[in-house]
């Protein structure tokens, strides 16, 4: 049996976390309804997107190496032009989505951990594709938030990383014989068939930081499974950041390349964005009616899931049946979790015979 990388649980509509360092720190998908989803009746009584698209209504990505300062960019570029800042998503992220009280254990999350990634990466328990594709999932699932908040709101959303970008780890893994060819191709695969329901970033910003200037700042992280992380590795990830990613998303979105010390100067960078002339790529080709249909695909979050999974044998994320079912009482055992929201009496769920 494939392992489903997603829990079977994810509400449609399921309402995103709120960024802990969020500039705006209201709920993601803001809006004086919040509560209520959007829907063909909302198209039909008139709802529309584009009369709420500002000038700042764009999804930002900001890209580049491990510690290249990245975080610290989006952060302040999103406070400079009043966006939604989002943090990088975790192998976490499904928890806080569905709001969890705290991250609950690896087996619910992927079956994968990136500190055993770093420590051991040739793991014979194929722990290194099973990160690869559950952070992919992750990160479509956290850009399908986005763009849920930016149509939803108008209000424009910085990203760190996307799943557009995403690929730079899988050719870094196989260049350093982390993951076979086989993990590639189903990569690969299953990239081609859910990427392509998405629209790309309007603007990438990519920080040019050497691999041995990465390599120094992560010796001095306070986490120990980062100090040690290989320079060819960290070579392999600008490798296919420059010859792969940064070549063809120029093709489609804005893009804008700066050094360590340029993007300490927020001003320029903030002035850069307003001269771009956004004179390319898909948004473009966007009306009310498409905006509509991605509304509706950005909000049901089991069906984005979905678009991860093939029926393919694959021994990195393929689990026994018994297994499986074993993994799928345990979580359903867990407290509120036996039934769908607001109809578990054991986490004080009240007047439920109502409902």
């Amino acid at each position: 049996m494939a392992l489903r990388v997603i829990r079977l649980v994810i509400p449609s509509g399921a309402p995103a976390f709120t960024a802990a360092n969020a500039v705006h720190k209201a709920r993601v998908h803001t809006s004086s309804a919040r509560s209520l989803r959007y829907g063909w009746l909302a198209y039909v009584l008139g709802e529309r997107t584009t009369p709420r698209l500002k000038q700042y209504s764009k999804i930002i990505s900001v890209d580049g190496n491990l510690a290249s300062g990245k975080g610290a960019l989006a952060q302040k570029l999103a406070d400079k032009l009043g966006m939604l800042y989002m943090p990088e998503a975790d192998t976490f992220y499904l928890d806080k989505m569905t709001g969890e009280k705290g991250p609950l254990s690896v087996d619910f999350n992927g079956m994968c951990s990136l500190e055993k990634f770093y420590t051991d990466p040739k793991a014979a328990d194929g722990n290194s594709y099973r990160l690869q594709l559950w952070m992919y999932t992750m990160r479509l699932l956290q850009y399908s938030d986005a763009i849920q908040h930016l149509l939803t709101t108008g209000q424009g959303v910085v990203l760190e990383r996307s799943p557009f970008s995403d690929m730079v780890f899988l050719e870094a893994m196989f260049a350093q014989g982390y993951i076979r060819k086989e993990c590639v191709q189903h990569y690969n695969e299953i990239k081609n068939i859910s990427i392509c329901e998405f629209l790309p970033p309007h603007i990438v910003l990519y920080v040019d930081l050497p691999a041995e200037e990465v390599q120094k700042k992560l010796k001095q992280s306070s986490k120990p499974y980062l100090q040690n992380v290989p320079l060819a590795y960290l070579k392999s990830i600008e490798e296919s950041y420059k010859k792969s990613f940064l070549p063809q998303i120029s093709k489609s979105s804005e893009l804008l390349i700066y050094d360590a010390n340029q993007v300490q100067d927020i001003e320029r960078v903030a002035e850069d964005i307003d001269y771009l002339k956004f004179d390319k790529g898909p948004w473009l080709e966007q009306d009310d009616v498409t905006y509509h249909h991605m509304r509706m695909l950005v909000e049901d979050k089991q069906h984005v899931a979905s678009l991860t999974h093939i029926p393919k044998f694959l021994p990195e994320i393929t689990i026994g049946a018994h297994e499986y079912d074993e993994k799928y009482y345990a979580y359903k055992s867990l407290p509120g979790k036996k039934y769908a929201p607001g109809y578990n009496e054991d986490v004080g769920d009240k007047f439920i015979w109502l409902k």
